[in-house]
C-alpha cells in the first residue's frame, strides 16, 4: 500500500494536470506512427507495416496503463482546482485517440488492406493532418499547469484559445479531405471488391473522428475556462 501511495505521489505530485499531460504525451506518440504505418500499407511492406502497428498497439496499451493509474489515484473529495469529472472526461477522450489509432492500424494489418493509386497521396495527407489535430490538442493540454497557475486569466488564456482555433481549422481541413477521398472512392468503387470498398470507407470515417476526437479535447479545455 505504502508503494501505491509513493506511486501516486510521485504521479501526481501538486497538480492534477501532469499526469493528465503524460497520457496525453502517449497518446501522441500511438498516434504519431500512424502516418508511418500507412506510407508501408501504400508502398506494400506489410513487414515494416506489421512492426510499426504493433508499435501502435503496444503505446496504446501503455496509455490504457496510464489511463487506469490516473482514474485510481485522481482524489475523489479533496477540492482541486479542476473538477475531477472534467479530468476524467478529457482522459477519456484522449484515450479514444489511441484507442483509435489501433484500430485502423489493426484492420488494415489484419485485412492486408491496400490503398487505390488514386488515393494514395490524399490518404498520406489526410491522415497525417489528422494526427495533426491530436499533436495540437497536446499543445494546449501542456499549458493547462500555465492556465491553472494564472487562475484562469491573463495572456495564458488567449494563447490557449489562440491554439484552440488552429486546431478548430485543422479540423477543418480534415473534413475538407475526408470528403474528397470519398469522392475518390466513389469515382472507382466498380472497380474493386464489395468488402474492400466498405473497408475503405470504413477506415476513412475512422480516421476522420480520430481528428473529432482532438478537437473535443480543445472543447473540453474551453469549457474549462468557461466554467471559472
Amino acid at each position: 500500500m505504502g508503494t501505491n501511495k509513493s506511486y501516486f505521489t510521485t504521479m501526481f505530485g501538486s497538480s492534477p494536470i501532469k499526469p493528465l499531460q503524460t497520457h496525453m504525451a502517449k497518446v501522441v506518440a500511438c498516434a504519431k506512427e500512424l502516418p508511418i504505418f500507412i506510407e508501408n500499407i501504400i508502398t506494400k511492406d506489410y513487414t515494416k507495416a506489421e512492426k510499426s502497428q504493433l508499435k501502435i498497439a503496444k503505446l496504446e496499451n501503455e496509455a490504457d496503463e496510464l489511463k487506469r493509474s490516473l482514474r485510481m489515484g485522481l482524489p475523489k473529495t479533496l477540492l482541486m482546482a479542476v473538477p475531477r469529472e472534467d479530468l476524467l472526461e478529457i482522459l477519456t477522450i484522449q484515450d479514444e485517440i489511441a484507442n483509435q489509432a489501433k484500430d485502423i492500424a489493426g484492420i488494415m494489418i489484419g485485412r492486408k488492406m491496400e490503398i487505390p493509386g488514386k488515393m494514395a497521396e490524399g490518404m498520406k495527407s489526410f491522415v497525417t493532418q489528422s494526427v495533426n489535430a491530436a499533436v495540437q490538442a497536446d499543445n494546449a493540454i501542456n499549458e493547462l499547469d500555465e492556465l491553472l497557475i494564472s487562475g484562469f486569466r491573463g495572456r495564458i488564456t488567449k494563447t490557449i484559445e489562440t491554439m484552440i482555433r488552429k486546431l478548430d481549422k485543422i479540423e477543418h481541413d480534415t473534413d475538407k479531405m475526408e470528403r474528397q477521398l470519398r469522392v475518390k472512392l466513389f469515382s472507382i468503387e466498380d472497380k474493386l471488391p464489395p468488402v474492400h470498398v466498405m473497408f475503405l470507407y470504413r477506415i476513412i470515417e475512422a480516421t476522420g473522428e480520430l481528428a473529432d476526437l482532438a478537437q473535443r479535447v480543445g472543447n473540453r479545455i474551453e469549457l474549462l475556462m468557461a466554467k471559472d
